[in-house]
């Protein structure tokens, strides 16, 4: 016996042994793996400033995933504001002699790849090259591909333009089926991020406003591809409607490429113009590392703070989306920060929690009182997201910013009708005659919904108080564009829920203008992670069972299952859009 447990005990030592081995190894590797990200790079004369599929351009510093999923992703991820920096740098820097675009497919927002766009359209100023070339082309990458002067293509590639489309999911024949009853408070006729629990279908409210907003965005976008390509538009809308692109020889004949040739070709005939010789090497710079290459350079003194907010808004202090505790604390930092004059606050969210929204307004409102505010909306500024804009001094808008959706639901699921089909009830026993007024197995009490439909109706009544002040509207001037509608960056301009159609570059500007500083640098915020800090917040078994399902269905299927199963619809009213409309 005394034999058996030495023998265990030896196999128990053994692996812990090997287990701290592997966990120090695990260090060592993220730590030398963080090392080799920091290294700056040279840039040399002669080269092209690239953009490819391995740069991921992010509008926050808390869009970053690094886990142990992705450990090994070469990836690299890039704010916006550098990007646009680092292309404009490229115009006078005499070592970068051209662009050239090389992605099949673009990890940005619309609104992004409109700023990129913008500046590579400036950049052509300075009379340096811009080439793309592509492959499997997504609609977002040619989109930003056309702007070159010259684009080619695979003998064997295609190009998937084919104009924008939206499909709305709905749960109501589900939650029939497997009997789960939802409650759903709203206010606000076109505030349909609940229809998919009230409908099966889309109602004309909500198809009017699809409609009005993709025709708003392909209007815009469409119209910049047909000129970029010399296309006369009706004849690019039949290019369009036939998915030409789709077939090499027809996307040449209809001028979405200007020719057919190989990778190495396209490599060749760039160092031809740049008179290399065969054997000379061409270098190409990426996005991340031409940023890096002056990324040390000095930036002391007076500063503009520009603080991200991306994703949906909730309570707590998680790092990732705007959770209110952590904002709340970077607001009163950047409050008591002497050297930041000014501050732009840019919002890429579609909303969220009520409560949370409120907590940071009122702190922004209070950073306001102390020095300028300015506002630039990415992608999203809708519900929460346009709520927590109220409190700036000017708001910039992107054309293509899904703006808006002021508008309050709250949803309740209960489960009283599956549970009994299974042979599950429940009896209440309380103090008081609303101590159980919702309940997962009984629903809400008439009591209950009236309750909460007082608090929506309250809050929306709050939204828009905020909104008129910050406008300078009448409520009913507000209301009237309200209702939960959406709105794109030009329509919101033109009904005044924005100032200026402008980019990020610009509200920096105006703020420093404003903050009456000749000479400043930015300081962005939150601060990034290393990628070790990153691995190690995510490490418990939520989040880790969380990326295994994402992994495993999709993201795109993880995102309908998160609106099913999600705690927060039964306890919060909330301040939400439900579109995620992307350019692919």
């Amino acid at each position: 016996m005394r034999s058996f447990f030495k023998n265990v005990l030896a196999n128990i030592v053994a692996i812990v042994l090997l287990c701290a081995v592997f966990f120090v190894f695990f260090i060592m590797m993220i730590v030398f793996s963080s090392m080799g990200n920091d290294k700056s790079v040279a840039v040399k004369n002669n080269s092209v400033l690239t953009i490819n599929l391995k740069t991921n351009i992010i509008d926050s510093p808390t869009e970053e995933q690094v886990g142990l999923f992705n450990i090994n992703d070469k990836t690299k991820s890039v704010l916006l504001y550098d990007v646009l920096e680092a292309i404009k740098k490229a115009k006078t820097d005499d070592h970068i002699k051209g662009i050239s675009i090389e992605a099949d497919d673009l990890h940005a927002g619309m609104t992004q790849i409109d700023d990129i766009r913008n500046a590579i359209q400036d950049f052509k100023k300075s009379g340096k090259f811009v080439y793309a070339y592509g492959n499997a082309v997504s609609q977002s990458a040619y989109y930003l591909g056309s702007v070159a002067d010259q684009y080619y293509l695979n003998p064997s590639g295609m190009i998937e333009l084919k104009g924008l489309a939206t499909e709305v999911t709905f749960f109501k024949d589900f939650a029939d089926k497997y009997g789960i009853g939802i409650e759903v408070i709203r206010h606000g006729k076109f505030k349909s991020a609940v229809e998919p629990f009230l409908r099966n279908d889309i109602s004309p409210e909500n198809r009017e406003q699809l409609s009005t907003l993709l025709n708003d965005i392909w209007k815009s976008t469409s119209g910049k591809m047909a000129v970029s390509r010399k296309i006369d538009t009706a004849q690019f809308r039949t290019v369009v409607d036939s998915l030409y692109g789709m077939i090499p020889e027809l996307g040449l004949k209809y001028k979405l490429a200007d020719k057919l040739i190989q990778k190495t070709e396209y490599d060749q005939m760039i160092k031809a113009k740049l008179s290399l010789k065969d054997k000379e090497k061409l270098n190409k710079v990426s996005l991340a590392g031409y940023i890096s290459s002056y990324a040390n350079e000095d930036k002391s003194g007076e500063k503009v703070a520009v603080l991200y907010a991306s994703g949906g808004i909730n309570n707590g202090d998680g790092y990732n989306d705007i959770n209110s505790e952590r904002y709340v604390k970077y607001i009163k930092d950047l409050q008591n920060d002497d050297k930041v004059k000014a501050v732009v606050f840019r919002i890429n969210s579609p909303g969220g929690s009520a409560n949370a929204s409120d907590e940071i307004l009122f702190e922004l409102q209070q950073l306001k009182k102390k020095k300028p505010l300015v506002v630039s909306f990415g992608d999203y500024a809708a519900s929460g997201g346009y709520y927590i804009a109220m409190a700036a001094d000017k708001i910039y808008s992107e054309p293509n910013t899904l703006t808006g959706s002021i508008g309050v639901f709250g949803v309740i699921p209960y489960y009283k009708d599956i549970a009994n089909k299974n042979g599950i009830r429940s009896d209440i026993v309380a103090t008081n005659a609303n101590s159980q007024y919702y309940s997962a197995l009984n629903g809400v009490t008439p009591y209950g919904v009236n309750l909460i439909t007082r608090s929506v109706e309250g809050t929306y009544k709050r939204f828009v108080h905020f909104v008129t002040q910050n406008r300078k509207q009448t409520f009913e001037q507000i209301d009237s564009v309200g209702g939960g509608r959406v709105w794109s960056g030009v329509r919101a301009k033109e009904i005044g829920l924005v100032d200026e159609l402008g980019t990020l570059n610009d509200a920096v500007k105006f703020a420093a203008q404003k903050a009456g500083l000749k000479s400043y640098h930015i300081s962005s915020y939150p601060k990034r992670m290393t990628p070790f800090e990153q691995i190690f917040k995510d490490l418990n078994e939520e989040d880790i069972s969380a990326r295994i399902i994402k992994n495993k269905i999709g993201k795109a299927n993880y995102e309908i299952l998160q609106q099913i199963t999600d705690e927060k619809l039964k306890s919060e009213v909330k301040m939400e859009m439900p579109y995620q409309i992307k350019i692919n």
